[in-house]
């Protein structure tokens, strides 16, 4: 709980620092993420997922801003398996989804009126965890199932550290890319530094920034 309200309180310590009015937004995009495990987890591969939430900007002078999100974020991984019998072909997928509620707070320096370069800290809160299967044959869906996760096998804070850059269109309308790094270990089990596993993410989407 201590947690949330840090990065809830970073989120409204921003209007001190900021020298113009903050313009508030929404945004979204795609995910792709995974799952790194230091020991390695050859088999694995990326999961296509999604993000959305809002935003606000809050410029502290003409080329620096600091922007806070607060995101829903739909992370995890996935393993596929593929064989060939008798000309038929059979694919086996698992995927891992982890949502979480992201916390995301971004210093951008504005290297141009409409382009910028950002990085910064991300605070993320478990709130969903479950897993999903689906076989094929010859790319038709021959059963699928999907069952919840036991929550308090994970941790329910994640921390991160993201980087990213953004383009402006118009006032309203851009785009931004940002890759975030997890720093924490996802499971509670994990006794050794070899076993600890985190999040990565690829985002990629759209702003809308509201008119001031």
């Amino acid at each position: 709980m201590k947690k949330l309200f840090l990065g809830l309180g970073l989120v409204a310590g921003t209007f001190a620092f900021a020298q113009t009015s903050p313009s508030f937004g929404l945004k979204g995009g795609m995910n792709v993420s995974s799952l790194s495990k230091d020991g390695g987890l050859n088999d694995q591969e990326s999961k296509i997922g999604f993000n959305a939430g809002v935003f606000l900007n809050a410029p502290i002078s003409e080329q620096f801003s600091i922007q806070p999100e607060v995101l829903y974020n739909n992370l995890g991984s996935k393993i596929t398996r593929e064989a060939t019998v008798n000309n038929n072909t059979y694919t086996a997928e698992y995927a891992r989804h982890l949502d979480y509620i992201s916390v995301p707070v971004m210093a951008q320096f504005n290297a141009t009126p409409n382009f910028y370069i950002e990085a910064g800290p991300q605070f993320s809160f478990l709130v969903d965890a479950r897993d999903k299967y689906k076989n094929t044959k010859n790319g038709s869906t021959q059963d699928a199932e999907s069952y919840s996760l036991n929550k308090d096998d994970f941790k329910t804070f994640d921390f991160g550290l993201g980087l990213g850059v953004g383009y402006y269109f118009t006032p309203q309308f851009g785009i931004n890319a940002r890759y975030t790094a997890g720093l924490t270990d996802i499971y509670k089990s994990n006794s050794t530094s070899n076993d600890n596993v985190k999040n990565n993410v690829f985002q990629v989407g759209l702003n809308f920034r509201f008119k001031n």
